[in-house]
């Protein structure tokens, strides 16, 4: 199960970059050595800190603007690279509940699904003035997204609706992941391979 997904409302922060890959999001060597409720600290590690571990000022997740974000704006591709889940371990760790991009790796889009995290896709115009409205303004940037509406709004005076496969927006709204969805046939299962048993007797192992 995951925390289920109706509206949100948060710090929106702009990260222009493309093809921010799940290594940068989070390296190997730390996702292999530090514990999965740890992981949002180490999110983003290399453009988050120097090399003796101290934030960079200029990081936007680091700055008054973007500190404490639970939206970020991204670029082109993002989440692309090796298919691991952890990238969205480290992600939801940070506090992240939407992502914002013009396209993300197949595999990296299909784990935020599978974990609560909204991946919403805009077109690249859309995108980009997102990232510029939110560089021009003083003040720090919110976003308020509806799902079953299908809406993201900005506190800069944009609003834009999105697509998502009825499916997976089900999905986010009910909190289930595949595990849940499995278990929700239980009882299904459960006839299905006791019918099995009487129709198929040879087919089974002695101690099942």
């Amino acid at each position: 199960m995951t925390v289920p997904f109706l509206r949100h409302s948060g710090r929106a922060a702009s990260l222009p970059l493309d093809n921010i890959d799940t290594d940068v999001i989070i390296p190997m060597q730390q996702l292999l050595s530090v514990p999965r409720s740890e992981l949002g600290r180490c999110a983003f590690n290399a453009l988050r800190y120097d090399e003796q571990g101290n934030e960079r000022a200029d990081f936007p997740l680091n700055t008054t603007k973007g500190r404490g974000a639970s939206v970020i704006v991204a670029g082109r591709n993002f989440g692309c690279g090796s298919s691991r889940e952890g990238a969205v371990y480290a992600l939801a760790g940070l506090g992240v509940r939407v992502m914002v991009a013009s396209s993300y790796g197949d595999i990296f889009y299909s784990n935020c699904l599978k974990n609560g995290i909204l991946p919403i896709m805009l077109s690249q115009a859309d995108l980009d003035s997102v990232h510029e409205a939110i560089a021009g303004s003083q003040e720090p940037v919110d976003a308020a997204i509806d799902l079953q509406a299908q809406r993201i709004a900005f506190s800069t005076g944009q609003w834009f609706p999105f697509e998502i496969d009825p499916a997976h927006r089900q999905r986010l709204i009910d909190g289930t992941d595949e595990v849940a969805l499995t278990l929700q046939a239980e009882d299904d299962i459960r006839r299905f391979e006791q019918g099995d048993r009487m129709a198929r007797p040879w087919a089974q192992r002695a101690d099942a």
